[in-house]
C-alpha cells in the first residue's frame, strides 16, 4: 500500500488504533447508533501514517501542507466532490491538492481497492466513528474519529511527532476529581455530550488558536470572591456582564435552527477567547458571562501555593508533584495559585508554543492539579 521508505513508528501506532476502533465500533453497534464509518485495519492505518508523514515534510512553492484525510468509501459521505478518476495517494500528490483542501471541515477522501490506496475525492461530512489523520505541521500527525453524532471537536486517538508517539489514555478520566473538560475531550466511555461541556472544549480550542498564549479563569456565577484574587482597580471590567454565549446556551435549538445556532456560539467563542490574547486574566464565569479581561492574578491570602501534581492524559504517564514555578512561566504560576486560592474555579492556560495546561484544586488529594490536554487539542 506505501511505496516510500518505512517510517518505523506508523506500524506501532497502527496495531493500537485498529484495537481502538474495532472495540468502539462494537460498543456503538450494540447501542444500535446508526451512521458509522467501516473499521479500519492495522495495514492500511500504517500506510496512511507512513504516507502522511512523508507529505508533511514535502512542500509546495515553499509553503508545508496541512491536510485532512479520512478514510471512508466514496458511498459512505454524503456531503462530497467525486473525482472522475481516483487518485493514486502518494506523497506527490498530496502536496499537490494540499492547497485546495486546507480549510477546517475539508477532508480529502481515502479507500482501498485490490490492497492500494486511493483519493476517490474531497469530503466535508464523515460518518461517526470515521478515522482521521490530519497533517498539522512537518513530522506531526493527528489521529482522530468523529464522535457520535458529531457534536463537538473530534476526539483524538494518537499524536505521532517524528519518534515520540502520545496515545491518548482512555482511562485517564477514570481517576478521582477528574475536570469535566478533560472527560468531555477525550469522550471515549460516552456516546454523546452536553451543550456544557461541549462549550468548554470549543473554548479551549479557540484560545489556543490564536498563539499569543493567555489565561481564562471560570469561577461561579453570582460570586464575588474571586475579586480577591486580582489586582485592583480593573481596567477592563465589564458590566453589565457580557452574556450573548450564555444566552445562546439556554436557547431550545431545533434540527432547523441548529446550523445557524453553532455559527452563533462560535461567534460569541471567538469575542470571549480573543480578549485572552490580552495581557492579563480573562474571567468569565460558569454560565459563560464575561466578566473582564486583562486582570493581574494576585496571592489572596498569606499562603503560596508550593506544589502540584502534573499528569498528561497519554498512556505510560504518571502523576507528578512538583513546585509550580518548573511547570512553565509566570502564565502558569499565577493560574495555580488562583485554583489554590479559589477551589471552587478553574483555570485554563494557553502557552504560545502550544501547550495548554487547565489548573483545578482536587479535594482528593488537597492539591492543585495541572492537566496538560494539548495533545487532545490539535
Amino acid at each position: 500500500m506505501s511505496r516510500q521508505s518505512p517510517y518505523h513508528a506508523a506500524r506501532e501506532v497502527a496495531i493500537t488504533v485498529e484495537k481502538h476502533f474495532a472495540h468502539y465500533l462494537a460498543m456503538a453497534r450494540l447501542n444500535k447508533e446508526k451512521d458509522l464509518a467501516p473499521a479500519p485495519h492495522a495495514r492500511e492505518i500504517e500506510a496512511i501514517i507512513n504516507t502522511a508523514f512523508w507529505t508533511s515534510l514535502g512542500h509546495e512553492e515553499g509553503i508545508y501542507p496541512k491536510i485532512s484525510m479520512a478514510f471512508l468509501p466514496m458511498e459512505g459521505a454524503k456531503d462530497a466532490v467525486r473525482f472522475s478518476e481516483a487518485i493514486l495517494f502518494s506523497p506527490g500528490n498530496l502536496t499537490k491538492l494540499a492547497p485546495g483542501v486546507e480549510r477546517p471541515g475539508t477532508h480529502l477522501g481515502i479507500w482501498q481497492e485490490a490492497g492500494e490506496l486511493y483519493v476517490w475525492g474531497i469530503c466535508y461530512d464523515v460518518p461517526s466513528l470515521c478515522l482521521v489523520v490530519d497533517v498539522f505541521q512537518p513530522g506531526l500527525l493527528v489521529l482522530k474519529y468523529r464522535r457520535i453524532n458529531g457534536v463537538g471537536k473530534f476526539a483524538n486517538i494518537a499524536v505521532v511527532q517524528g519518534d515520540q508517539v502520545k496515545i491518548v489514555d482512555m482511562n485517564s478520566t477514570s481517576f478521582t476529581d477528574c475536570p469535566d473538560l478533560l472527560t468531555s475531550l477525550i469522550d471515549f466511555t460516552t456516546f454523546s455530550q452536553s451543550r456544557s461541556l461541549n462549550i468548554l472544549v470549543q473554548l479551549a480550542v479557540s484560545m489556543r488558536e490564536h498563539g499569543r498564549g493567555g489565561i481564562l479563569l471560570i469561577v461561579p456565577a453570582g460570586t464575588q470572591t474571586w475579586t480577591d484574587s486580582v489586582v485592583h482597580p480593573l481596567k477592563y471590567t465589564i458590566q453589565p456582564p457580557f452574556g450573548g454565549l450564555s444566552r445562546l446556551m439556554q436557547e431550545k435549538v431545533t434540527e432547523t435552527k441548529e446550523l445557524y445556532w453553532k455559527n452563533a456560539v462560535a461567534r460569541e467563542i471567538g469575542i470571549i477567547t480573543g480578549f485572552t490574547a490580552v495581557d492579563g486574566a480573562t474571567l468569565i464565569n460558569d454560565q459563560y458571562e464575561l466578566l473582564t479581561f486583562g486582570a493581574k492574578i494576585r496571592r489572596a491570602g498569606k499562603d503560596m501555593v508550593k506544589q502540584m501534581m502534573v499528569s498528561e492524559p497519554v498512556v505510560g504517564n504518571k502523576i507528578t508533584t512538583v513546585h509550580p514555578s518548573t511547570h512553565g512561566g509566570t502564565r502558569h504560576l499565577a493560574a495555580a495559585q488562583f485554583a489554590y486560592d479559589r477551589q471552587d474555579s478553574m483555570a485554563l492556560v494557553a502557552s504560545q508554543d502550544g501547550r495548554f495546561t487547565v489548573f483545578v484544586w482536587s479535594p482528593s488529594r488537597q492539591m492543585v492539579h495541572a492537566h496538560r490536554v494539548d495533545s487532545l487539542l490539535l
